[in-house]
């Protein structure tokens, strides 16, 4: 009788201790999904080369893992190996996995995060306080994108910005956009897009 109160309390503490480290990885999981998940669509965004994700699935600390696209376009995974991210949203992306995964596993539950666009990015160029390249998170305009580097510095031509967009050159008045008038230079930047302030 005791041997029996003994084994069913150890078996209770294993249980209750199995069952804490499984809700300090969900802690895990959540604090990561939560906090550190890019502001993407993921219905539109399409990830591409250098992006971090973070892959989650549900009760499966084997497969839940952050992962970089390779500059190829693709992530690898524990036992399904390579698989094209690139081109992708994060949902299609979550449907193929979840298709791979079902080979290995009952029903899988995968959510797919991009953690930080690193493929889509502007530059901004010349007379700024912050020039540099900028991730193209969120659909940007280009007073938006100007507003990250930081304000003018004292002789640059407000008047005369460019906008580099491949074999293209558009001209951005931003005294004018400022005053409410011809708002359609107000452009959306586009990937690779470089704005150089003279």
């Amino acid at each position: 009788m005791r041997d029996g109160i003994l084994l069913l309390a150890a078996a209770t503490i294993i249980v209750s201790g199995l069952a804490a480290a499984e809700e300090a990885k969900l802690e895990v999981v959540k604090q990561i999904d939560g906090s550190v998940a890019a502001p993407v669509d993921p219905d539109k965004y399409q990830i591409g080369p250098e992006d971090l994700l973070f892959i989650r699935v549900w009760r499966e600390p084997d497969f839940t893992l952050p992962v970089a696209v390779r500059p190829d376009g693709k992530i690898t995974m524990p036992l399904i190996g390579e698989v094209r991210a690139a081109g992708q949203s994060p949902l299609q992306l979550t449907g193929s996995l979840k298709q791979l995964l079902t080979q290995y596993l009952n029903n899988p539950d995968v959510s797919v995060f991009v953690t930080e666009v690193r493929s889509k990015k502007f530059y901004i160029d010349g007379e700024m306080n912050r020039p540099g390249s900028f991730a193209l998170v969120t659909p940007t305009s280009v007073l938006e994108a100007l507003s990250r580097g930081g304000g003018f510095r004292e002789f640059a031509n407000t008047k005369r910005i460019r906008v580099l967009r491949r074999s293209e050159v558009l001209y951005f008045n931003y005294k004018d956009v400022t005053k409410g008038k011809h708002l359609e230079q107000n452009i959306a930047v586009e990937n690779g897009d470089h704005i150089i302030v003279p």
